[in-house]
């Protein structure tokens, strides 16, 4: 029980500087939206800045949750402060050369690298040469924030998590302060943009260096890269890269399709990047952070080999994550069109634009459970040290998504995108759970089931509660007040629906929360 409670102030800190730094990224969002709308100026900055956000994936973020933080941790419990030194300058040394080399080389491809992911783009020679001229504006900025990443594991393995958490609000502000600015420095407004994502990369790498020399690191001469732990994250590191790397073949796949606007409709990359964003706030907020807050209590107990305690830990971060993404999956699947409209429709953001956004939103709110469940389940092989298998299964579902996009994108346009996306994460999630409990025992048993199908249940309650307050009951009110109305008296009827049906899990929530006020 103290594990689970340690996880769940854990993921408290993570959550508040989550939800922080959403709430901004969703003030961004529809500052941006109504600058540039779904514009091929709007597409263009959402494709060239996927581009460094994937080589981040690789050798940041990435590296950070599967090799950086079990090593890191395991020498933090040996307690040798010095080796720890010793191993922390290595690898800062090494990722600040490979970040560099990256981004030369991703300057001077920045041609080549466009044609590979927007094919679309070359039937509008304007918008390829704008998404080349951001890709090469904006490469920089993987410099920044893999160092950041880097930052992140030193305070992850001592289980610091202020500075993490809330450093991404720092690129949102960035962003917003550009985007409100953009329109009066610069011919195109998406420039400015680009410069505003730079400033951010630097601002999140400079809010971490004081919790980092809190927490003992500090620059030391070294001799050479060779050590143990270095080696162990390379080992380690390999098979993530390959498993990233699917990762976002998944999302430059989606990315190809939505380029074809022949076939999916104008305007598609911008749709499925709100709409992603939308569904990214639960899982951020509650998702990432208590996968992130589990892992280096899961990589304790794998080194222990307390397996029991282990099973326990994946049972009751699932549970949790459930709780929350059950009922937001249902709440944006019924509101779809309402958030969009509300957040989003207003300056170059067209009604056009709000009936693909939503189309998508729709679809990709099917597998939100699932996208969040991976989570959990891949930090359980990361904490076993196992990053092949993760990278195997997701393989096999991108060769699933693929063939999904292409049936699916021809009836479904751009909703069909994030319905594939959707049904690769459900059967993603199906592979891991059933070789993890093959690996470390049976938690997902009878009990389990029983209290999801309850969950699904209650969920569908509250979802019908919200259709008939939103479209019969409450159509009077102006749109912000209604849109409050009918969330608030959502999460009500959700709460006492788990209540009458004896989800003890939203008991435990509440209480939590009224400790935290």
């Amino acid at each position: 029980m103290s594990i689970n409670k340690s996880i769940i102030k854990s993921s408290y800190v993570i959550s508040a500087g989550t939800v922080f730094s959403r709430i901004l990224g969703f003030f961004r969002d529809i500052v941006i939206a109504g600058l540039l709308g779904t514009t091929p100026g709007a597409e263009a900055f959402v494709a060239a800045f996927r581009i460094p956000n994937l080589f981040r994936d690789l050798v940041g973020e990435g590296a950070v949750n599967s090799a950086v933080v079990p090593v890191f941790s395991e020498y933090i419990v040996k307690k040798d402060k010095d080796d720890f030194l010793i191993l922390a300058n290595i690898v800062f040394y090494s990722s600040l050369s490979i970040l560099t080399i990256i981004t030369a080389l991703g300057i001077i491809f920045s041609p080549l690298i466009v044609r590979l992911i927007a094919p679309g783009f070359l039937r509008e020679p304007s918008t390829f040469s704008l998404t080349v001229n951001l890709t090469r504006l904006m490469f920089p900025y993987l410099v920044f924030i893999g160092l950041t990443a880097y930052g992140t594991g030193i305070l992850f393995s001592h289980k610091s998590f202020f500075a993490p958490s809330f450093s991404p609000a720092l690129l949102n502000i960035s962003l917003i302060v550009s985007a409100l600015f953009a329109s009066y420095f610069f011919k195109e407004p998406v420039y400015g943009l680009a410069i505003g994502v730079l400033v951010g990369g630097i601002l999140q790498l400079a809010f971490q260096i004081p919790y980092l020399h809190k927490n003992g690191f500090s620059f030391i001469k070294i001799t050479t890269l060779a050590h143990p732990g270095a080696k162990a994250i390379l080992r380690l590191l390999m098979p993530r890269v390959f498993g990233t790397a699917v990762y976002q073949l998944n999302i430059f796949a989606d990315t190809i399709c939505a380029s074809l606007a022949f076939i999916v409709g104008q305007g598609s990359i911008a749709a499925i990047y709100y709409a992603n964003r939308i569904i990214q706030f639960p899982l951020a907020v509650f998702g990432l952070a208590i996968a992130s807050a589990a892992l280096p209590t899961m990589s304790r107990l794998a080194a222990e080999q307390n397996l029991d305690e282990l099973r326990n830990t994946v049972s009751f971060s699932l549970r949790s994550i459930f709780l929350i993404m059950m009922p937001c999956s249902v709440a944006l699947m019924v509101l779809a069109g309402p958030i969009i409209r509300l957040l989003f429709q207003r300056g170059q953001f067209t009604p056009y634009s709000t009936v693909i956004t939503s189309s998508a939103l729709l679809f990709y709110a099917l597998g939100l459970f699932a996208f969040a469940g991976v989570k959990i389940s891949v930090s359980c092989f990361y904490s076993l040290k196992d990053t092949k298998t993760p990278v195997k299964v997701a393989a096999c579902c991108l060769i699933l998504n693929v063939l999904l996009n292409i049936i699916l994108m021809f009836p479904l346009k751009v909703a069909g995108l994030a319905l594939a996306s959707s049904i690769s994460a459900v059967v993603n999630f199906c592979v891991l759970s059933y070789i993890l409990q093959r690996r470390i025992g049976r938690y997902i048993q009878e009990n389990f089931v029983y209290y999801f199908a309850k969950l699904a249940f209650v969920s569908l309650i509250m979802g019908v509660a919200i259709y008939l307050l939103w479209f019969r009951f409450l159509v009077f009110f102006n749109m912000p007040l209604r849109f409050i109305t009918v969330i608030l008296s959502g999460i009500v009827v959700f709460v006492l629906g788990c209540i009458a049906f004896k989800i003890k899990e939203i008991k435990d929530l509440i209480g939590w929360f009224l400790k935290k006020q």
